[in-house]
């Protein structure tokens, strides 16, 4: 082990395939977001990460999405209007066994009818799980 949380965070944030310079939205902040991940995030690309609210292009976008947040497809549809042709979404949700778990196929059925595809998982945190989404070519 020996590594600190941030420190994993880092590592976690360079496989998520961000990189120094890149503009990330967020979307779905709330007070059970990993504050971990997020720190590692901004380290790794310079800057804080932009609310829901801003209005520049951005290179990637943070969803994090909790069962009953709302419409997944509404929320993937919105997560697109900043974002560059090539870019992409992760959605973050949370494990399952924890509050607010997001069945798998939930994303699978939304991200079509968004105009997005899954292109691989991966587990950011002791609580919550990430999904890339791509845009359909």
């Amino acid at each position: 082990m020996g590594e600190t949380d941030t420190a994993a965070g880092s590592n976690v944030a360079g496989r998520l395939g961000f990189k120094d310079g890149d503009l990330i939205q967020e979307f779905g902040y709330d007070e059970d977001v990993d504050f971990d991940l997020r720190a590692a995030i901004e380290d790794t690309v310079g800057s804080e990460l932009l609310d829901e609210d801003e209005h520049d292009v951005v290179d990637a976008v943070v969803v994090w999405w909790r069962d009953g947040d709302g419409d997944l497809v509404d929320m993937l549809v919105d997560a697109q209007t900043t974002l560059e042709d090539h870019g992409v979404i992760w959605l973050l949700t949370p494990k399952q066994g924890r509050e607010g778990y997001v069945p798998p196929v939930e994303v699978q059925e939304a991200a079509p009818t968004a105009g997005l595809h899954s292109t691989s998982t991966a587990g950011v945190s002791k609580d919550w799980h990430a999904t890339r989404l791509a845009r359909k070519k």
